[in-house]
């Protein structure tokens, strides 16, 4: 529903009940305090104030109780029709302490303004059978305030789960496309490898000179390969299969030196609670960096350095493999997906030839002290 239907039904309410307290106070009786003009005043500007009890309602409560001990005081014998209205959405807002305590106020009140007033002269049962009822009312007008609030709570509650459903069920389905298309693709990627590895084979065998062009294909399609694994391990990080963090960053060194790379791990600093993004991406670090080591540094030797510090997570990754400085590193795949988990966390990361030689990844997550 728009604001300008809102606006319009507010005010449509408004004065509704202000005219009926006006037809009430001007058709009753009421005693002769030659305040009658303030007593209409007060009727009118009562119901009026409702019009605001959306937008304001611990105002709207106030005044709607004043102008009602006003008009009592004032010698008119109308119940306080505009006070529930307020009660009702005050309640309904979620002020339902300050609510309890201006009707408290407001049931002490009225029987004063009453009585100065000269009104309700007839005795104490009279009194007390008003002052119950006036209690029954509020009560009422409060229950159904409170009732309409849960249920909207409810609804949202409801819709959010909703979203949420959907939400995850679209990943669900993302991640389903993903693994079928996985799956196509490494079938046909494998199939044309194979053929070419049979044909630059067979060309080989009988003494023939393998053409560029075929021993392209060949190495395409085994890095292809290689690419297509690695995209179906970030897949299976699901809850199934818990993905990779700091824990298992000393298997990934000693699975280095089973290739012949002199690998070392170093760990400094106290290790704190790091949070669960953090410590996937420094493994993802890792693991890429000796990966690229092992397939293009032609390197003897790497370092693998972590330092946990008080505000930020440092790896850095080094080699002694053929890059020289003033080479600029090819942005491989590997790199840029580095640098993007590295930057979505907002951190740094610094990928170069080393001044002695070799290569050098050096990347700082920072660390939330507050999780």
């Amino acid at each position: 529903m728009s604001r300008r239907r809102i606006g319009v039904r507010d005010w449509t309410i408004a004065a509704g009940v202000a005219a009926i307290l006006l037809v009430t106070g001007l058709s009753g009786q009421h005693s002769a305090t030659n305040l009658d003009l303030l007593g209409y005043v007060l009727l009118a500007a009562g119901g009026l104030a409702l019009a605001a009890r959306r937008r304001a309602p611990v105002p709207v409560l106030a005044v709607t109780g004043l102008c009602a001990v006003g008009y009592q005081a004032a010698g008119f014998d109308v119940p306080a029709v505009a006070f529930l209205f307020a009660v009702y959405a005050a309640v309904r807002a979620g002020h339902r302490t300050t609510t309890v305590a201006v009707s408290v106020i407001m049931l002490s009140a009225l029987p004063l303004a009453a009585m100065a007033s000269g009104l309700h002269d007839t005795g104490e049962a009279f009194a007390q059978a008003r002052g119950v009822l006036e209690l029954a009312w509020l009560i009422a007008a409060g229950a159904a305030g409170e009732a309409l609030r849960q249920a909207e709570r409810r609804a949202d509650e409801a819709e959010r789960t909703r979203e949420e459903t959907a939400r995850r069920r679209a990943n669900e389905e993302r991640l389903h496309i993903a693994r079928e298309l996985h799956d196509s693709l490494t079938h046909q990627i494998s199939v044309i490898k194979v053929q070419a590895e049979v044909a630059v084979h067979l060309a080989g065998k009988r003494g023939e000179q393998v053409p560029e062009a075929l021993l392209a294909i060949r190495e395409a399609g085994r890095e292809a390969a290689r690419e297509l694994r690695a995209t179906l391990e970030a897949l299976r990080d699901d809850d199934k299969n818990p993905p990779h963090g700091l824990d298992h960053v000393p298997e990934l060194v000693q699975r280095a030196r089973t290739t012949g790379l002199d690998a070392t791990l170093t760990i400094e600093g106290h290790r704190n609670n790091v949070p669960a993004a953090v410590d996937r991406t420094a493994y993802r670090i890792v693991q890429e960096s000796l990966t690229n080591i092992a397939r293009h540094a032609a390197a003897a030797t790497a370092s693998v350095r972590i330092d946990y510090r008080p505000d930020a997570l440092a790896i850095r990754v080094d080699d002694d493999g053929r890059a020289t400085p003033g080479t600029a590193p090819v942005p491989g795949v590997g790199l840029l997906g580095m640098r993007e988990r590295v930057t979505a966390l907002g951190g740094h990361l610094r990928a170069e030839p080393r001044s002695e030689g070799g290569f050098t990844v050096h990347a700082e997550l920072p660390v939330d002290q507050t999780s």
